[in-house]
This record gives C-alpha cells, structure tokens and sequence, in this order.
C-alpha cells in the first residue's frame, strides 16, 4: 500500500505540473479562440528563469517563482502586442503553423544562450526532504506541486466566474463588437488575458525543472499531452483541466511504473475513447 501510495503522489505531483501548463493554453483556445501551440515555450522561458535566478542572483525559492510569472507574463504580453493579434483572425490552419514557426524559433534562440545541455536547479532543503502522512513518507517537492496546482486552479476559478474582468472577457470572446461598444478596451484585455496564460505556462516551467528537467526540446516535449488535458477538460474550463490533469498524471504514473510496456499507449487510448464518447470534454466544451 505504501508503494501504490507513493506512486500515486507522483501521479498527482505530475498531474499538477500538467495542470499548471496546461491552464494557460486552455484559457487561450477556450476565451480566446486562438489555438497557441507555442505555449510550451512559455513554460520553458519560466524554467530558464528560475535556473538563471537560481544559478546568478541565488534568489529565495519563493522569490523565483513570482519572478518567473511576471517575466514570461511580460514576455508573452509583447510578443502578443507585436505579432499574435495579427494571427486572431487568420483560420486554424494558419494560427497552428504560425505558433508551431514560434515554438521552434523559442527553441534556436534557447539553445544559442543556454546551450543544448540539461539545465540542473538545487532545490532548498526543506523541498528536498520528506513529510510523514499516516505512516506514508511523501517527497515534500511533491507535495508542494499539489498545493501551489490547486491554489491557482481555485485563483483562477475566482478571476474568471466571480470578478468584473472575467465577466468582461466571456463577453469580449461571445461579441466584440457589442462589448466594444459598452466601452470595453478589447485589445488590451486580450493582451492581459494572453499574458495571463502565459505567465501561468511560465510558472508551471520554473515548477518543473526540479521534476522534468529543463533543456531548449521543452516546448516540444510535452505538448501533446497538454493538448490533451485541454482536449478532455474542455477548453476554457478551469475545474474540467483540474480532473483531466489529475487523471492522466495519475493514469500515467500507475501504467509506466506496473505495466511500463504499455504505460504510454493507454494514456493515448483513453484521449482516443475521451474523443469518441465525450467530443466535446468533460465541460461539455468543443475542443
């Protein structure tokens, strides 16, 4: 029991780190309507980030995280304001080929600064320990990734369903012109929102270092599987990326360590069986 548990914790620390990436492309596709297959390169500037604080400035854990948000928040605020607005109106096809054209662009520049080695972060000690729950040890890195996933899934929940500029973007995305007309700075808000996502992708990064590791393949690493926790969550709800990230974090960590022969195919298999059974996720949302 000691040993499922402890697989399962990693399942679920694995589930939070997909939650953090994954929430800001879910926001992006599902408010926006604008598919970012670059969003991955958002998480890896976090993670480069944190590394550089880590490493230069030896900055407080807890300080690099923040840090981390706003830069790629900032980061990702100027790339939308200089080349993404232009791509809002383009069809799909064209959205997906330009942010594929980012993403590989956000690598070759990555890889001339940082170099193509793995990127080693110390973590301070009292993440490096272990924590005692009813007998169980759990790695308190691990623990922390579940805690700091679910507060900013309950963050987000609140900005979105509960504030004055969640209300504003659901308005902006259903009619721009009618929202324009009630005096709402759409362009701006839009900017925000992108930011947003992908201060929360750079988050997710600087998180993950000591967990996935970090080199300039990041943003290509994991994206399908953060298309799939859009895809199954449905894009734009917060609680339905929460139970798809979890799921597959844990469905993964159980299949890879009892049955690692057919670990990654029926992870693969239940995105087949979500899209054929539930198209349109679990919040009922068209991905």
């Amino acid at each position: 029991m000691s040993g499922i548990a402890s697989v399962v914790a990693d399942g679920v620390a694995y589930g939070m780190l997909l939650l953090l990436f994954s929430v800001g492309l879910s926001v992006t596709l599902g408010l926006m309507r604008f598919i970012n297959l670059a969003h991955g390169a958002f998480a890896m500037c976090g993670g480069y980030v944190a590394t550089t604080l880590l490493q230069s400035a030896q900055l407080p854990f807890l300080l690099i995280l923040p840090a981390a948000f706003l830069v790629t928040a900032l980061v990702g605020v100027l790339i939308e304001r200089s080349v993404i607005r232009h791509v809002y109106a383009m069809p799909a096809l064209q959205q997906v080929l330009f942010s594929i054209g980012l993403a590989f662009a956000a690598s070759a520049v990555a890889t001339i600064i940082f170099g193509p080695q793995q990127q080693a972060v110390l973590l301070p000690d009292w993440l490096g320990g272990q924590i005692d729950i009813f007998g169980i040890h759990f790695a308190s890195y691990r623990l922390f990734l579940v805690v700091a996933g679910l507060v900013t899934a309950a963050c987000l929940m609140l900005l979105f369903n509960r504030t004055l500029f969640g209300a504003k973007i659901r308005a902006s995305v259903d009619n721009r012109r009618t929202a324009e007309g009630i005096g709402i700075n759409v362009d701006r808000l839009f900017a925000l929102t992108f930011g947003l996502g992908a201060g929360l992708a750079g988050l997710g990064g600087a998180l993950s270092v000591g967990f996935l590791g970090l080199d300039p393949t990041f943003p290509f690493k994991y994206l399908t599987i953060l298309l799939m926790v859009v895809a199954i969550g449905g894009p734009g709800s917060i609680g339905g990326s929460v139970v798809a990230a979890l799921f597959l974090g844990v469905v993964d960590a159980l299949f890879k360590y009892y049955l690692p022969a057919v670990g990654s195919f029926v992870v693969y298999g239940l995105l087949v069986l979500t899209m054929i059974f539930l198209p349109r996720g679990l919040a009922g949302r068209a991905s």
